[in-house]
């Protein structure tokens, strides 16, 4: 049988002190205020919206909300899974808040953007895991927005068939689920989650919706070993993943799991350039990737989408 590490508890991991002083050059980023961030900022809490970006701390808000994009976090802001590289609280969420949705929608509109990126904590207090909410805000931004791209980053939904293809139905172009890690560490980094689950998830979209490229994500720097990232690259191709996001794990605080190295940009470029000789469509690796970043660049290149155009036609001319 394969090491399978335990599943560590904050008092484990604060045993290890961040270091912050320790990070490499290429991983200092600074938010640089400008109209688009303030704008953006003013809009999603008036509109009581939460966004990926500042739930889970991620360091390329500033470059992202300065290009107008961003990914919307609906089902709240607490999740019902702790997963140990999240920085998304753990808690009870509240009821869906049925006019989300629509308040999504019209935030993508005001904004203008030409691609927008859906996701969502984990719902596993409720029956269908929040695919309903997801599938209703899919459909909302058509209705306000019929020339926006749209990926929808999913959950695994407890592996529900009927969860799934609601989302499916609503006709995103790009579905993204994370694998997030190595099948040695996944009980370690995703304890409520199943590497071999998520793998399903992702094949089984590709097969309800062949029209639909799947993506998925993995963090390096945990303590996986070439070879393993080797073969979870393998099999998200046999799941049929065509898009591919790697990046760096960063520690969001004392109570996540300890950073085991730091992965150097030559090594994001030599992974990337194995993806694509292994058969991905596009690769986004670096480390300040993450699963969302420049996700309308990795979606012009692939196929058509469900309505018959190209996400790329509507995204012509945009950098």
């Amino acid at each position: 049988m394969s090491e399978t590490p335990r599943v560590p508890r904050p008092a484990d991991n604060r045993e290890t002190p961040v270091r912050r002083e320790d990070r490499p050059d290429w991983l200092k980023v600074r938010v640089h205020a400008s109209p688009e961030v303030d704008r953006l900022r003013a809009l999603v809490k008036d509109e009581q919206l939460h966004t990926v970006c500042q739930s889970a701390a991620c360091p390329n808000l500033g470059e992202c909300w300065a290009r107008g994009t961003a990914t919307f976090m609906i089902g709240g802001n607490l999740c019902t899974r702790r997963c140990g590289f999240c920085d998304v609280l753990t808690g009870r969420p509240a009821p869906l808040d049925p006019g989300e949705p629509d308040r999504v929608a019209g935030a993508v509109a005001d904004l203008g953007l030409k691609f927008a990126v859906v996701t969502c904590v984990a719902r596993d207090d409720l029956p269908d895991g929040g695919a309903g909410q997801m599938a209703a805000t899919v459909r909302a931004i058509r209705r306000a927005c019929p020339g926006t791209g749209i990926e929808v980053l999913i959950a695994d939904y407890g592996g529900s068939e009927a969860a799934l293809a609601a989302v499916l139905d609503a006709g995103p172009d790009v579905l993204n689920h994370n694998l997030e890690t190595v099948e040695r560490l996944h009980r370690r980094v995703r304890p409520a989650a199943s590497y071999e689950r998520s793998l399903a998830v992702l094949r089984r979209s590709g097969e309800l919706r062949p029209d639909v490229p799947t993506k998925s994500g993995m963090m390096l720097g945990l303590g996986e070993r070439d070879e393993e990232v080797d073969r979870a690259l393998r099999d998200l191709l046999g799941a049929g993943v065509r898009l591919l996001t790697l990046g760096q794990y960063l520690r969001p605080s004392p109570d996540h799991l300890p950073l085991e190295r730091w992965v150097t940009p030559a090594e994001f470029d030599a992974w990337a350039e194995r993806a694509r000789a292994l058969g991905f469509t596009e690769v986004a690796a670096g480390p300040l990737v993450r699963s969302s970043y420049r996700a309308e660049q990795l979606a012009r290149a692939d196929e058509p989408r469900a309505n018959g155009t190209k996400v790329a036609d509507s995204l012509a001319g945009d950098s």
